[in-house]
C-alpha cells in the first residue's frame, strides 16, 4: 500500500491539480496556492509603502528565513547555505572559482544537463581544463592523478540513476548537481560527502523560477576565487575597495533576489513541509515506482533507474507524443536526444494521475 501522507490534504494546496495530471516537476514543479498569496502580498506591500529601508530590512529577513529552510533540507547549516538563482549559477560558481588550468581533469558523467555541461565547457574552453566524461555509475573510479574534481548529478535528470555512493571517499572535491535530488529524495550533504551540492527552487521545492541554493563547505570555501562581487555578497558593502566578502556561503549569495520571489519560495517549502519531508519523499518515491511497474506492465519499456522520483520510458516519437498527451491534459516532457518521454513523480500526485497517464498512452 502506498504510504499516505496526507495525500488529499497536500493535493488540494495546488491548483492545476484541479485539472491536469501535472508529471513536470523535473522541469518546474506545481506551484502551491500559499506561495502565489506571499508573492501578492510582497508586491501589495511594495506598492502601498515603497521600496526604502524597511523594503530592504524584509528582503534580508525573508533571505535569512529562506537560507535557514533551505539548509535545512540539505542537511547542513545556513552558514554552509548560499542562495542563488538556479542550480546553474551554483555550479558555475564552483567550477569557476577552482581556477582549473590546462593540466587540470574534471570528471563527469555522459549523462549531464546542459547547466552542468555549459560551466564544464567553459573550464575547457577558455583555460584548456580537460573534462573526462564516464558512465554515471563509474565516476569515482574514474578519479585519476590529474582529476581536481568530480562534478556529475545526484540524481541523472535523464534517467533518474543515482551517483555511486563510493563519491564520498575520493579525495578530490566532490560537486554534485541536485537538481533532481533536493526536495524530491532525501538528501544529506554530509553523508553524501560532497564538498558542493546544488539545487534548485522551482523544481521539487515548488518554488517560482530564479530561486536556487549552493552548499559549500567552509575547506573548499576556502579554497575559491569569488570574482563576481557586489551589494549582494559583500560583507561591508559601504567600505569601498575595503568592503571584502562575507566569511560564510554568502559570499556565494546571488547579487540580487527579490523580495517577492524568495517570499513566494518560502511559502512554497513550508507547504511541502507541513507533512514532514521523510513522508513527502517516501510518497513520491513509491508513487514513481508504481508507475514504472505499471509502464513495464503495460509494454513500455522503462529506463534504468533508482529508488527516486524520475520515470523515463520509450516512445517512438517523443515530442509528437508528449504533445498528444498535453492535449489530454498531462503534463510531461521529452528528453532530447534520447527516445524516451519523462514523468516526474512527487507527493502532492495520486493513483488518479498515473490512471490518466497510462490511459493516455493506451493504444
Amino acid at each position: 500500500m502506498l504510504p499516505v501522507v496526507e495525500t488529499s490534504k497536500l493535493r488540494e494546496k495546488f491548483p492545476v491539480l484541479s485539472s491536469l495530471a501535472y508529471l513536470n516537476a523535473g522541469t518546474d514543479g506545481p506551484l502551491p496556492a500559499a506561495a502565489v498569496h506571499a508573492v501578492a502580498a510582497e508586491l501589495e506591500r511594495e506598492a502601498e509603502q515603497g521600496r526604502a529601508q524597511r523594503h530592504f530590512e524584509r528582503r534580508s529577513e525573508l533571505s535569512s528565513n529562506l537560507r535557514s529552510a533551505y539548509a535545512s533540507i540539505l542537511g547542513c547549516s545556513a552558514e554552509d547555505t548560499a542562495l542563488t538563482s538556479c542550480t546553474s549559477e551554483g555550479l558555475a560558481q564552483v567550477i569557476g572559482g577552482l581556477e582549473l588550468h590546462a593540466g587540470d581533469e574534471i570528471v563527469t558523467s555522459d549523462e549531464e544537463h546542459p547547466g552542468l555541461l555549459g560551466a564544464l565547457a567553459a573550464a575547457h574552453e577558455l583555460h584548456g581544463v580537460a573534462i573526462r566524461m564516464v558512465a554515471l555509475g563509474a565516476v569515482a573510479e574514474a578519479v585519476g592523478p590529474r582529476t581536481k574534481l568530480v562534478a556529475c548529478s545526484h540524481v541523472g535528470w535523464m534517467s533518474g540513476s543515482l551517483a555511486p555512493t563510493a563519491l564520498a571517499d575520493v579525495d578530490v572535491p566532490v560537486l554534485l548537481d541536485g537538481a533532481q535530488g533536493v526536495g524530491a529524495i532525501p538528501v544529506n550533504v554530509q553523508a553524501l560527502g560532497c564538498d558542493a551540492y546544488a539545487g534548485a527552487g522551482q523544481k521539487w521545492l515548488c518554488g517560482p523560477d530564479g530561486i536556487g541554493m549552493l552548499h559549500t563547505t567552509a575547506e573548499l570555501r576556502e579554497t575559491l576565487k569569488v570574482a563576481r562581487r557586489g551589494y549582494g555578497n559583500l560583507a561591508k558593502p559601504d567600505a569601498g575597495l575595503q568592503a571584502g566578502l562575507h566569511e560564510d556561503a554568502r559570499r556565494l549569495d546571488s547579487m540580487s533576489l527579490s523580495a517577492e520571489s524568495v517570499a513566494c519560495a518560502l511559502a512554497a517549502a513550508q507547504v511541502l513541509s507541513e507533512p514532514g519531508w521523510p513522508a513527502v519523499h517516501e510518497r513520491a518515491c513509491a508513487l514513481a515506482a508504481l508507475l514504472a511497474e505499471r509502464l513495464a506492465v503495460s509494454g513500455r519499456e522503462v529506463a534504468p533507474r533508482d529508488a527516486t522520483t524520475l520515470v523515463s520510458f520509450a516512445s517512438a516519437d517523443p515530442a509528437a507524443e508528449r504533445a498528444q498527451l498535453l492535449e489530454q491534459g498531462v503534463v510531461l516532457r521529452d528528453i532530447p536526444g534520447r527516445p524516451w518521454l519523462r514523468a516526474s513523480v512527487g507527493a502532492w500526485n495520486d493513483e488518479s494521475d498515473i490512471e490518466r497517464l497510462l490511459n493516455a498512452l493506451a493504444p
